[in-house]
């Protein structure tokens, strides 16, 4: 087990309700994208807590995650839900299934964990159906060298284990080398419209006064065209953050 399913095994009821994971206008946009799916396969990869699967209501879902305690709080979920879900306990750059399984493959919110994204992408479009669609949300990075630095290292003090944000560039990138088709692309998202404080986002993350007073320091000091381009706000006695996505919808 790697270091991030480790940590997540440790707080996985924070992301089980957490206001940012269970609902966002990005969910919603790709319910409406992908349309009916009742009778299709889906498989939700580094699932967390299940939330993006068990919303679409597939009449197969299939969660993934390295996480036990992840996975269990899945299997809560769903049943919360009345919906039933097999969950399997993998890695997304090594998932057990055959090829060509899934009509959809979906991941949410996670990919910035991935120890090797390229190996990643692989294996979703391995498991896909031919014809079948890919739906990836992530976190996004920044065109701007600097202003992506200092994103990185604010996102390494809220969780350690993250590895990185990938710009919008650099995702077309990686889809263009698996030879995936982008049937939509969309920029410059937000997961919590108003944004998150940053003691709550901490808070989801077990980050660690320390870490949140860092983070608070570094985004005092910060030019203000970095926050600006960030969408970081500061209103009364906290920043807030709009935990910016980047979301794409492939055909194989």
């Amino acid at each position: 087990m790697n270091k991030s399913a480790q940590r997540f095994n440790q707080i996985a009821d924070n992301f089980l309700n957490s206001e940012v994971h269970k609902a966002s206008p990005s969910i919603d946009q790709l319910k409406t994208l992908l349309g009916e799916v009742h009778d299709k396969a889906i498989c939700d990869v580094a699932c967390g807590s299940g939330h993006l699967g068990l919303a679409l209501a597939p009449h197969s879902l299939t969660s993934v995650d390295p996480s036990e305690s992840m996975l269990a709080n899945v299997e809560k979920l769903a049943a919360t839900k009345g919906k039933s879900v097999k969950t399997v306990c993998a890695y997304a750059e090594d998932l057990p299934f055959d090829s060509e399984q899934f009509d959809i493959v979906v991941t949410r919110l996670a990919a910035h964990h991935f120890t090797d994204i390229a190996l990643a992408i692989k294996e979703m479009k391995r498991v896909t159906k031919k014809g079948g669609t890919i739906a990836i949300i992530d976190l996004e990075g920044y065109e701007d060298k600097q202003v992506d630095q200092f994103n990185h290292e604010l996102e390494l003090l809220h969780d350690e284990t993250h590895i990185k944000s990938y710009s919008y560039q650099e995702w077309l990138g990686l889809f263009t080398h698996e030879d995936l088709t982008v049937v939509e692309g969309f920029s410059d998202l937000s997961e919590k419209p108003g944004g998150i404080s940053i003691k709550r986002w901490c808070e989801i993350a077990s980050s660690g006064w320390e870490a949140e007073r860092e983070i608070r320091a570094k985004l005092e000091q910060a030019p203000a065209h970095f926050l600006k381009r960030m969408g970081i706000e500061k209103r009364e006695d906290d920043f807030y953050i709009p935990v910016r996505t980047a979301m794409f919808l492939l055909t194989k």
